[in-house]
């Protein structure tokens, strides 16, 4: 049965979608089909210009769409199903279509990119990463050119001609970040150039009349789409996006002084020079500690440094010793300190740790320390993406954070059915008393697997654990492959081997969002691809990503759980004192599959403690926002008094 929704302004349902919507797309199927390519152009230019004459959008939508999924079967050799029709209309009307994993998203998006992008204005599709990005730009850009219409891509690396080029096509793909990134950019440039309205800060448009000199790269903010958007929208907006002030001597003698502590702490020990809180992760110099903080050679920079911010340099230095391992938390890239989101197992360009955390781990790592100058310019995840006119989402897992998206974003979750039943299977979870006993277990279950010939896919929660299953599977003779934030430049190779016969892939969760895993010839009849999940996540909605995996388009394909009464979530959840007695539990041996229900539990608390803390994020963003607009002030360049 499908569910019916509301959009707020009018109530709109997938049923009646499918009764009125979807004759009138298919009624144009035959004659478009008729036509040659340059006449698909020409009707194509012709609802750009009824869009621009004032003709609503919706009453474009059918032949819009029917032209789209035209241009798709031209170009692409596909055609968009009935129920992508669905996931696409319920984006055009500014809701997050959950779409199952494998039900082809990257295509679905086209139909509502191509009718917004008609108004010729700022259309932005906005993923979790520049290798997505730049994959469904190049892959897509062939039927919008179809169309009449030109495709850009957003990339790092890129200059800021090459950014404002990309930005002037009709449709523009990126990442969140890259698009957050270049509108503070743009904003601090306009208040350079006395652009901005003082007496409307929130007002911003980079299509005005152009600067001497340098210009503004993007040209407004009309349509965002955000493919993961679960991923995106609440697992990225705790971290906002926010380009540094100037350093001056200041920050050089701050600089120092991270790199002294980091030299020092080796000095320190537990119970003797500090005290370490298991449960709270604080570290706390004692009488001892701060008499050896004195009496430790220090350079004539440092003079003007006070003892209090020393002890604190060497407390911070201690926990970033104790709390932070490379490839765990963290990878090194180009000299630089990259952290690897654990939700997407890719490395998070841009983010810092706040409070010195990221600058101790530049001092331990002899890099360069980039101190925190101050903010010349800062936006959250949720301010950003709710400048924008219209916005619409998808992605495979959303039901879940339904009531997150409706109060942030005004989002309305609509779940699209399936075009094929679902084939997917899952076993039932297995837990053991131990990480080693658990890892045993799964290499077990991979060399079984293997020797039915079926393609098996392990995902696990760090770059340090995927290579800890790596060593093991070398050691039982298992030949594999492994994908994580330090193979980046084999991903694409290694994804679309992943489900051949025989094929054991380990990875992080980059291979748990925007990975489609095509099955090899004879794999079905074997059972398809089995799926194991090495540990949860603090995020249910992760572990759904890597479910999703296998199972896709009517596929055959099996997942289990393998968990552990010391994995972390357990920690996570139920704090240290608790964590430790079911360690010790699990030490005296024995069957543990009655604790199962447990790390639900576990992982359900640690996801109501995130989304509180994006409440207060959002509570203490507006405040500040308000205030400063009271004040006069640009709420993303000025920072309160």
């Amino acid at each position: 049965m499908l569910k019916g929704v509301t959009n707020g302004r009018a109530t709109w349902h997938l049923t009646n979608w499918k009764r009125n919507l979807l004759p009138k797309i298919d009624s144009f199927r035959s004659q478009l089909q008729q036509e040659r390519d340059d006449q698909l152009r020409k009707r194509s230019l012709s609802l750009r210009f009824r869009f621009k004459s004032g003709e609503p959008a919706v009453d474009l939508l059918p032949e819009a769409y029917a032209l789209v999924r035209e241009a798709a079967r031209r170009t692409l050799s596909m055609e968009h199903y009935d129920v992508q029709m669905l996931g696409g209309i319920a984006m055009f009307f500014g809701m997050l279509a959950e779409m199952e994993t494998g039900e082809g998203k990257t295509l679905t998006a086209t139909l509502p990119m191509y009718l917004r992008a008609l108004a010729g204005k700022g259309c932005h599709l906005t993923t979790v990463n520049d290798y997505l990005a730049k994959r469904d730009a190049d892959q897509m850009g062939p039927l919008y050119k179809l169309l009449g219409l030109s495709t850009g891509c957003v990339q790092t690396q890129m200059s800021q001609p090459e950014r404002r080029k990309n930005y002037a096509c009709d449709i523009t793909y990126g990442t969140a970040k890259e698009f957050g990134f270049d509108f503070l950019r743009d904003r601090l440039l306009m208040r350079e150039n006395g652009m901005l309205n003082e007496d409307s800060p929130s007002r911003f448009l980079a299509d005005a009349s152009p600067l001497a000199g340098e210009r503004p790269v993007q040209r407004g903010h009309y349509f965002a789409l955000v493919d993961e958007a679960d991923s995106v929208l609440i697992d990225e907006a705790r971290t906002p996006l926010i380009i540094s002030a100037i350093p001056g001597e200041a920050e050089k003698i701050a600089a120092a002084t991270y790199d002294w502590a980091a030299k020092a702490v080796e000095q320190f020990e537990e119970d003797e020079h500090y005290e370490y809180d298991h449960e709270k992760k604080t570290v706390e110099l004692n009488m001892l500690g701060r008499q050896l903080v004195r009496s430790l050679p220090k350079s004539d920079l440092l003079d003007t440094v006070g003892f209090i911010d020393m002890y604190e340099h060497i407390e911070r230095a201690i926990k970033v010793d104790r709390e932070f391992e490379r490839d765990r938390e963290y990878v090194i890239r180009d000299g630089e300190i990259v952290i690897v989101d654990e939700s997407t197992g890719r490395l998070a360009e841009g983010r810092k740790w706040r409070s010195g955390i990221h600058q101790a781990v530049e001092a331990r790592e002899g890099l360069e320390v980039t101190v925190d100058t101050g903010q010349a310019a800062r936006v959250t995840v949720q301010d950003f993406f709710l400048r924008y006119q219209h916005l619409g989402g998808m992605t495979g897992t959303a039901i879940t954070s339904a009531a997150e998206m409706k109060k942030i974003y005004k989002l309305t979750v609509v779940q699209v059915p399936t075009n094929r039943p679902v084939q997917r299977k899952r076993l039932p979870d297995r837990v053991f008393g131990s990480a080693e006993e658990k890892w045993n277990a799964i290499v077990q279950e991979i060399l079984e697997m293997h020797e039915q010939g079926r393609p098996v896919l392990i995902g696990t929660r760090s770059i340090s654990r995927s290579e800890l299953l790596s060593a093991l599977l070398t050691k039982a003779g298992i030949h594999h492959e492994v994908l994580n934030a330090n193979r980046i430049e084999l991903e694409a190779e290694i994804v679309s081997e992943a489900g051949q016969q025989g094929k054991v892939t380990v990875s992080t969760n980059m291979a748990g969002r925007g990975t489609d895993i095509k099955l090899g010839v004879g794999v079905a009849d074997l059972g398809g691809l089995h799926v194991i999940g090495t540990e949860l996540h603090d995020s249910a909605r992760i572990d759904r990503q890597l479910y999703g995996r296998c199972g896709r388009q009517g596929d055959p394909g099996t997942v289990r759980q393998f968990l552990a009464l010391d994995d972390d979530v357990m920690e996570h959840g139920f704090g240290p004192k608790k964590a430790e007695k079911l360690e010790s539990t699990g030490s005296k041996g024995g069957s543990f599959s009655r604790y199962a229900s447990l790390f639900k539990k576990a992982q359900d608390k640690v996801e109501r403690r995130h989304f509180q803390g994006r409440k207060m994020l959002l509570h203490h963003e507006k405040a500040i926002r308000k205030m400063q607009l009271e004040m006069g002030q640009d709420p993303y360049l000025d920072k309160p008094d």
